[in-house]
C-alpha cells in the first residue's frame, strides 16, 4: 500500500502513540524478565552483532525483521524467567560504543485458547474422519443441524481449494511428520522461536499438552483422499509452523517476530491464543508487536497486507474479548464459534470487535460434536474445541479466497467477510440479531454471522480492491467526569469526521473509543457507545470476577465492527454505568473518538449478482441512483418515438 499523504501518516502516528500509551504506561506489577535481550547497534550488521554478543556473553543472536539495527541477544548463563533485572549484563552493552539500545526482556502470559475435551452434496473422500467433519458440511452428525456449516463444499466444486497460498499457524509447533501435514508443510517458511531453530516440532509431555498447533494445522492444511484422518478447509494450502508458544512466558520480541515471520511468503498468520481468559486481565499487544503488526499490514504480501486471524477467546460469560488487545485489534479479524446447532459454546466471549464466526464444540457430550483433526505423533482426534478450533477454520476460509482472488488486501478479506457471512441459523441467547444504519445484520457475539466460503470465493473472484483508508480524530473529551453509583453517566460528541480535510471519513470499517477511566470495581462497570445512525454498540459488558480497583482502562482502545458502511458524521454518545450488586464509583478521565474508513463509497466498482444481498443492501443508493438514470432513460426513448 504506497504511503498516505502527510496528514494520513501524521494520523497513523497519532494512532500508534495512542495505542502505546496505554500498553507501555501501567507500571508492572510481579514483573518477570527473561534472558532475551533487544539490542540495536549503530550498523555493522549480522557479523558484527555476533562480535558484541559474543565479547559480552551472549550465546546466540537473531536479526529481527522489524527492525533494521535490532537484534535477538539470548544468554544461556541466565535463567530462563528471573524476578529481577540483570543490570549488569545491560549496563555493559549499553557502555560498548557500537551499541545504540539494550533491553532486557520481561515475560508475561500468553495462553492456548481451548476449552475442555469434548446429504445432498456429493463430495466423495475417503479420508476416515470425513464424515465426521460436521463443521464442512453438516448433514445432521452428532445431532447439529443440516446445513449449518461453513459451505466449503460450494467452494471446492468450483475449483478452489488453497492452492497456492500459504498459513503460518502462531503455536506450540507443528508435528510436520505426520502422514497427513508432511505433504503440505511448508518447512522454508517455519521457525521455532522458543527454541532459535528452523525445526517446530512440538516439545514432548506425557499429556499431550503441546497438541494444540498440530490441531489447528490439521484443520486447515490436512491432505484430501488419502485415507488417514479429515480433510482441512484449504486441503491443497501449504502450513507453516511458527513455534512460540511454548516457554514459562512470552516477550515482546517472539511475539512480535513470530508476527512478521516471512511475510512475503506467509499470506495468512492464525493465532488461537491470548491473554489469560479468567475474567479479569486486560492485556494486549506490546511495543515491537504492535510495530511488527502495522509493518504486517501495510507491507506484508508485496503491499496488500498480511492477515491475522485471531482466536475470540474462551473466557465465557464471565469476560469480554474487547479486553483483549489481540482480538480487539483493527488489524486482526477476531473469529467467534457455534456450536453444530447454532448455538453459543459455554466459553464464547461476547464483544464488538468480532467480525464473524465459525464453528468448535463446548455444550454437547456427544464424543461426535467436538472438531475432527490431526494430532501428535501421526495420530488423529475428534476432540478439538474452543475457539482454538474456531480460527483455523477461518484462516482455512480465507486461503479458499485468496485462491481465487491473489490481489486481495487485508481490508478486502475483511469486507468480504462482513458480505458474505451468514446469520444461518445461528442463535445468542443473550443478545439479540440486530441491523445498523445500513442495514447490516449482526450479533454482538457472532458478529456479522459465520463464514461462507463458497458465497466468499464467488464475490473474491470478481473483487475490486476497496478505495484508500483514512484516519480521523473525530473528537476528544478530556475533562473529567464523575459515573454515578445508579445511573448513567452520558456524554455526546459531535464530529464532522474530518470532512473538508485530506484524512475525511465517509464511509466506517471500524472505530475506537481511546478511553482512560478509573472505578472502585472495574468489573462492574458497563461501556455503550451509539452512533450519529442509531446503531448500539457493547464496547464493555460486565465482568464479575475482575475486582480491580487501582489500574482501571489507561488509554484502552475499544474497538467495534457494528458500525460498517455507516457515515460518522454527527453526535456520538458514550454511556457508561456499573452492574454489580454493590454500588460503586468512577471517573472517565477520556474518550477521544478514532474513525476508520474511505472517503468514497467502497463497493462502488463492485458488480451486484444478487439483490436481496448483503453487497446490494450496501449499495442501495447507487442501484437506486442506476434505476432512476434507466428509468429516466426509458422514458425520453418512449417520448422521443412519440
Amino acid at each position: 500500500m504506497p504511503p498516505g499523504p502527510p496528514l494520513l501518516r501524521g494520523s497513523l502516528l497519532h494512532l500508534l502513540f495512542l495505542l502505546l500509551l496505554h500498553f507501555l504506561g501501567a507500571p508492572a506489577r510481579g514483573a518477570v524478565y527473561t534472558n532475551h535481550f533487544l539490542v540495536e547497534l549503530h550498523g555493522g550488521g549480522q557479523a558484527e552483532a555476533e562480535r558484541v554478543a559474543a565479547e559480552h556473553g551472549f550465546g546466540g543472536v537473531r536479526k529481527l525483521p522489524f527492525l533494521e539495527s535490532g537484534y535477538l541477544f539470548y544468554h544461556n548463563g541466565l535463567a530462563k524467567a528471573r524476578r529481577r533485572r540483570s543490570l549488569q549484563h545491560k549496563l555493559r552493552l549499553e557502555k560498548d560504543s557500537r551499541v545504540r539500545k539494550a533491553v532486557q526482556q520481561e515475560g508475561f502470559i500468553r495462553r492456548k485458547r481451548g476449552y475442555r475435551d469434548i446429504n445432498d452434496i456429493d463430495i466423495n473422500m475417503n479420508d476416515p474422519l470425513f464424515t465426521k467433519q460436521w463443521y464442512l458440511i453438516n448433514t445432521g452428525q452428532a445431532d447439529g443441524t443440516p446445513g449449518l456449516d461453513l459451505n466449503v463444499a460450494e467452494a471446492w466444486e468450483l475449483g478452489y481449494t488453497g492452492k497456492g497460498v500459504t498459513i503460518g499457524i502462531m503455536d506450540d509447533g507443528i508435528d510436520y511428520l505426520h502422514p497427513d501435514l508432511a505433504s503440505n508443510y511448508n518447512a522454508k517458511a517455519s521457525y521455532d522461536f522458543s527454541s532459535n531453530d528452523p525445526f517446530p516440532y512440538p516439545r514432548y509431555t506425557d499429556d499431550w499438552f503441546n497438541s494444540h498447533g498440530t490441531r489447528c494445522a490439521g484443520e486447515v492444511s490436512a491432505a484430501a483422499n488419502n485415507n488417514i484422518c479429515g480433510v482441512g478447509v484449504a486441503y491443497n494450502s501449504k502450513v507453516a509452523g511458527i513455534r512460540m508458544l511454548d516457554q514459562p512466558f512470552m516477550t515482546d520480541i517472539i511475539e512480535a517476530s513470530s508476527i512478521s515471520h516471512m511475510p512475503q511468503v506467509i499470506d495468512i498468520y492464525s493465532a488461537s491464543w491470548g491473554p489469560t481468559d479468567n475474567g479479569k486481565t486486560v492485556d494486549g499487544p506490546r511495543e515491537l508487536t504492535l510495530q511488527a503488526m502495522a509493518d504486517g499490514v501495510n507491507k506484508g504480501r508485496g503491499g496488500k497486507g498480511s492477515i491475522y486471524v485471531w482466536a475470540s477467546g474462551d473466557g465465557g460469560s464471565y469476560d469480554d474479548c474487547n479486553c483483549d488487545g489481540y482480538a480487539s485489534s483493527m488489524w486482526t479479524i477476531s473469529i467467534n464459534s457455534a456450536i453444530n446447532d447454532g448455538r453459543t459454546a459455554l466459553y464464547d466471549e461476547s464483544c464488538s470487535s468480532t467480525l464473524a464466526s465459525t464453528f468448535s464444540n463446548g455444550r454437547k457430550r456427544n464424543p461426535e460434536a467436538g472438531v475432527a483433526t490431526t494430532d501428535l505423533y501421526g495420530n488423529c482426534t475428534l476432540r478439538h474445541s474452543g475457539t482454538s478450533a474456531a480460527a483455523p477454520e477461518a484462516a482455512g476460509v480465507f486461503a479458499l479466497a485468496l485462491e481465487a482472488n491473489l490481489q486481495l488486501t487485508w481490508r478486502d478479506m475483511q469486507h468480504l467477510t462482513v458480505l458474505t457471512s451468514k446469520r444461518n441459523q445461528l442463535h445468542d441467547e443473550v443478545h439479540r440479531w440486530r441491523r445498523n444504519g445500513v442495514g447490516l445484520e449482526f450479533n454482538h457475539l457472532f458478529g456479522y454471522g459465520v463464514l461462507d466460503a463458497g458465497a466468499m470465493v464467488r464475490m473474491a473472484k470478481d473483487w475490486k480492491t476497496v478505495p484508500e483508508r483514512f484516519h480521523c480524530v473525530g473528537g476528544s473529551i478530556q475533562e473529567p467526569e464523575k459515573i454515578p453509583p445508579s445511573g448513567k453517566l452520558v456524554l455526546t460528541l459531535t464530529t464532522d469526521a474530518c470532512e473538508g480535510k485530506e484524512n475525511f471519513v465517509r464511509y466506517l470499517e471500524h472505530v475506537q473509543a481511546v478511553i482512560t477511566v478509573n472505578s472502585t470495581r472495574r468489573g462492574d462497570l458497563t461501556i455503550n457507545m451509539t452512533s450519529p445512525m442509531g446503531t448500539k454498540s457493547i464496547l464493555l459488558s460486565r465482568r464479575p470476577r475482575d475486582d480491580d480497583s487501582k489500574v482501571g482502562f489507561d488509554k484502552w482502545p475499544f474497538m467495534t465492527t457494528h458500525t460498517w458502511g455507516e457515515d460518522p458524521r454527527g453526535s456520538w454518545a458514550l454511556e457508561l454505568g456499573f452492574a454489580g450488586r454493590e454500588p460503586q464509583r468512577g471517573v472517565l478521565r477520556e474518550w477521544t473518538l478514532m474513525l476508520h474508513g474511505t472517503q468514497s463509497a467502497p463497493y462502488i466498482e463492485q458488480v451486484v449478482r444478487d439483490y436481496q444481498s448483503k453487497l446490494a443492501m450496501s449499495k442501495k443508493e447507487e442501484l437506486e441512483e442506476e434505476l432512476d438514470e434507466a428509468v429516466e432513460r426509458s422514458l425520453k426513448s418512449i417520448l422521443s418515438k412519440n
